[in-house]
């Protein structure tokens, strides 16, 4: 069974601090995927997903809670810019290529699931290889050419063949491979390479990249497969083995209809920058109608079909999340129709130095915890008291307030400054403890948060 919408918002408020409504939204959106699963048949490709548009500035969450959220269904999640983009008949990509690399990522994750799934029945299988390769049954003997002089006895029967290597000696090989005493041994192995044709096709037509890897990839399976000796050390070569083994037992056959099924089903496609393509030229000439995106958008989000490598892919179930910051135009400059199709809107807050202070604390993934693992590697022990907190995230809100206000990305610039000194100094010293308490945060960047100017350029 899926997680309930409130077990979705828990583990979300583990990575990201505030922003409840946007969680909640994306909470009830997955749900509603589970829920459309439990209905009869015939009801069930009727119900369509309630699509969202996340308003707020940048650096507020929108990315980072799709990105967990695809990672809590286990969907194929992309991200993608609205700006890349551009009408039919322009230079650029087609928006349905968004399509054809979900469909690309869904593939991915199913043969990375196919693959630790055998992975232990592979193990064994390139285990036994590479026992042969170390334990080589010696070839038979074969009677001499030379004939018997006259007169002398006829030569007798041919020795027989040499038995194969007793159970027990490669027993004991196997335990001195699974030990690691045989690591610094060399094996020739053979592996099996298909290299695709090198082919570059000229055209302003859109999407012509898609067609340019499709008719290498096509090329490529005519051509034979390769193969080549190499010599490598026992756990590399146990490595490729494996490797090989696993692409043995993997049946794409099964494995390609699953992943787009699953694409179609459980695809989440997070459009950011969609505000860029909203509103209408103000110029003339031959440019890129900002419309002309927003019409071809239309019916892929609204449900088509588009022609991918692995067949035809319907994009009728496919949540579509798109984001933007609005500061120029507003929602409603979409296209009418556009709009219909992200029937829920949810407006994201700024953030506010107590928010910085939560982001910088809570998260288990937050930017203290990793600065401290990162010089812990160099035996650096870093402590960060409270009062050192609360003046990061006090020059980080200053900084945003003044200059451009880039959310919480802006302590990731404060932190980089703040421990630049210590970070180049660290493998120097191994076994010392640094803390950066508040008279060395306002030490390090308080010079740089009065002149205005330089804060512009170096935070």
């Amino acid at each position: 069974m899926e997680q309930t919408p409130k077990e979705t918002v828990a583990e979300l408020d583990r990575y990201i601090v505030g922003q409840k409504q946007a969680k909640r939204s994306v909470a009830v959106a997955l749900r509603n995927r589970w829920r459309r699963q439990q209905v009869p048949a015939e009801l069930r490709d009727e119900i369509a997903p309630k699509n969202i548009i996340m308003i707020g500035p940048t650096g507020v969450g929108k990315t980072e809670i799709c990105r967990r959220l695809a990672r809590l269904a286990q969907a194929p999640f992309l991200k993608v810019e609205a700006s890349k983009y551009t009408e039919v008949g322009y230079v650029g990509r087609d928006v349905e290529s968004m399509i054809r690399d979900l469909v690309e990522l869904s593939v991915k994750m199913m043969k990375e699931e196919e693959q630790e799934r055998v992975h232990a029945k592979a193990a064994e299988l390139a285990e036994e290889r590479l026992l042969d390769l170390l334990l080589p049954s010696r070839p038979p003997s074969t009677p001499s050419p030379l004939a018997s002089p006259a007169g002398s006895l006829p030569p007798g029967p041919p020795a027989p063949a040499p038995e194969p290597a007793p159970d027990s000696t490669r027993e004991r090989l196997r335990q001195l491979l699974r030990t690691g005493k045989l690591d610094d041994r060399f094996v020739e192995v053979e592996t099996r390479t298909r290299s695709l044709p090198m082919v570059e096709i000229f055209s302003n037509a859109g999407g012509m990249e898609d067609f340019e890897m499709q008719f290498r990839e096509m090329l490529g399976n005519f051509m034979p497969q390769k193969s080549r000796k190499k010599k490598a050390s026992v756990p590399e070569a146990l490595k490729l083995l494996t490797d090989d083994e696993e692409q043995r037992l993997i049946d794409l056959d099964q494995i390609i209809p699953r992943a787009v099924e699953r694409a179609e089903n459980h695809g989440i496609v997070f459009i950011d920058e969609i505000d860029k393509i909203a509103g209408k030229e103000k110029g003339y000439g031959p440019e890129v109608s900002r419309e002309g995106v927003q019409r071809d958008l239309l019916p892929v989000v609204e449900g088509t079909t588009v022609q991918t490598k692995y067949g035809v892919v319907r994009t009728d179930h496919i949540l579509f999340i798109a984001a933007g910051a609005f500061t120029v135009s507003k929602p409603s400059d979409l296209v009418p129709e556009l709009q219909g199709r992200f029937p829920i809107r949810v407006e994201l807050n700024p953030l506010s130095q107590e928010d910085f202070v939560r982001i910088l604390n809570e998260p288990e993934n937050s930017l203290i915890r990793q600065a401290i693992a990162l010089l812990k590697t160099e035996e650096v022990e870093l402590v960060f008291p409270p009062d050192a907190i609360t003046e990061i995230a006090r020059i980080a809100w200053l900084v945003n307030e003044r200059t451009e206000n880039i959310g919480a990305r802006r302590l990731h610039t404060v932190m980089e400054r703040l421990l630049e000194e210590v970070s180049f100094s660290a493998p120097e010293m191994p076994g010392v403890q640094v803390r950066i308490d508040a008279p060395y945060v306002r030490e390090r960047l308080e010079e740089v948060l009065k002149n205005e100017d330089l804060s512009r350029y170096i935070l």
